[in-house]
């Protein structure tokens, strides 16, 4: 449904060092790096990016979701995110609430933005 979705982060370098971790554990690199703005995706398409702070522009808080093609692959997301620090929201685990097979774990990457990993195949 979405062709590509950016966001502003105060320190690229920083951010870049997260999300090139994480992602990478969801089967996702770093595909374009412009110096002030970095592409990450799967194969030739860049569907998420990051790009240095713009003068003037507030960062709001943004809640990102990455698909993970199982379970096992959120757990693994979530470890990269804490051993690099990272605040932790919500640990892996089931969330009936949404659907009887949502599997995600929510964390916030070095801007404050609310970032997660989800399955939709996990069994109770």
């Amino acid at each position: 449904m979405m062709d590509h979705f950016g966001i502003s982060v105060a320190d690229l370098d920083a951010s870049a060092r997260f999300y090139d971790t994480v992602l990478g554990t969801l089967g996702h690199t770093r595909l374009m790096d412009f110096g002030q703005a970095i592409g990450y995706g799967t194969g030739a398409e860049a569907g998420f990016w990051i790009s240095g702070p713009v003068e003037g522009a507030s960062n709001r808080e943004c809640h990102i979701a990455f698909s993970a093609p199982d379970v096992a692959a959120v757990d693994a997301w979530f470890a990269a995110a804490e051993a690099l620090g990272a605040e932790v929201l919500h640990r892996p685990r089931l969330w009936p609430e949404y659907h009887e097979h949502y599997y995600g774990a929510f964390v916030r990457d070095p801007d404050g933005n609310n970032v997660e990993a989800v399955c939709h195949t996990a069994e109770a």
